[in-house]
């Protein structure tokens, strides 16, 4: 066999080679996008069929941009006839239930919402609870807990047996106070208590506009009470015992949604754990030989530990608190 014979049946290969390679790309290409299109609810108006939106929300409650975006873009799909929300969640902060309650209070603007209670609907849980058309509970809903808490450590003790003094130049004395650094004084509380009334206040405001009840009439419930949902139920907190059943069939018979719709899970799009700051620690610690590194990433990338930095006032349920 001549050198230019081998040439050419090299190039053939080659060029079958390139060509299973450009073929599974495009496979590739093809299967990603379908996926795009159909993994996620919140893409459906592509598929644009009539439905039944269902948003969960559980876990701490922050101001996520993401749901919110992802809440505005059900307002606006018409194809969306009615939204439930599902509520399994002890709360979060305060600025994260108001933006939630906002966030649905616009898309009741346009088409029915309805809440359906989980294990636990408390503090800004609650408040989600309150911009829908209905609340709908468990017999044994853990609900309530109308309130707002605004917490820090203080570790001036700590650092006093530590021989660690914390030195500060401030514009005031209510500026950083109350402070982690230094004990309480009666400024600091004075202005953290006057902050913590003035968001209660704006809280039973709306329990008494949204549910139009006295909430002083309710032995509890300016304190913070949790309530089960029958007890919530005689208390005009929630409106009917039930789960997604009786959601359904009153966005039927009581708000003209058409009968029969699928109900479609709409979720928030966010980085998988395979993330480009994921990738980028593992190549990291691949070049580096720092296994660790790996660890770190998914500190940064857990959504679980991400949730528990809840800062600012609370609405939130602790189910140890005395």
């Amino acid at each position: 066999m001549t050198l230019e014979t081998e040439a050419v049946l090299d190039r053939r290969r080659l060029r079958r080679r390139l060509s299973l390679w450009r073929t599974l790309a495009v496979i590739a290409g093809l299967l990603a996008v379908g996926f795009m299109l159909f993994s996620s609810a919140d893409r459906s108006g592509l598929l644009d069929s009539r439905q039944i939106a269902r948003v969960t929300i559980d876990g701490m409650i922050t101001e996520d941009r993401d749901l919110l975006r992802m809440l505005k873009k059900i307002g606006e799909a018409k194809h969306v006839a009615g939204v439930i929300v599902a509520v399994n969640s002890p709360g979060g902060t305060t600025a994260g239930g108001e933006a939630l309650f906002e966030a649905l209070r616009n898309i009741a603007k346009s088409k029915p919402v309805v809440a359906q209670f989980g294990t636990v609907a408390t503090s800004a849980a609650y408040i989600a609870g309150l911009a829908t058309d209905r609340i709908v509970a468990r017999g044994n809903t853990i609900t309530g807990s109308v309130g707002v808490i605004f917490q820090w450590p203080d570790f001036s003790q700590l650092l006093e047996k530590l021989g660690v003094k914390v030195n500060e130049i401030k514009s005031g004395p209510l500026k950083a106070n109350p402070s982690p650094f230094q004990p309480l004084d009666e400024a600091g509380r004075g202005a953290a208590e006057e902050m913590v009334a003035e968001s209660q206040r704006w809280f039973l405001d709306l329990v008494r506009t949204r549910r139009g009840i006295d909430t002083k009439s309710v032995a509890g419930l300016e304190q913070g009470r949790v309530f089960s949902g029958r007890d919530a139920l005689a208390h005009k907190l929630v409106d009917q015992i039930g789960g997604e059943a009786e959601v359904v069939k009153y966005l039927e018979e009581q708000r003209s949604v058409p009968k029969g719709l699928t109900i479609v899970d709409w979720r928030v799009s966010r980085d998988t754990p395979w993330s480009f700051t994921r990738l980028a620690t593992l190549a990291l610690a691949r070049l580096t030989g720092i296994p660790a590194l790996n660890e770190v990433a998914r500190v940064m990338t857990d959504e679980h530990l991400v949730s528990l930095r809840l800062d600012g006032l609370l609405s939130i349920w602790h189910g140890s608190e005395r």
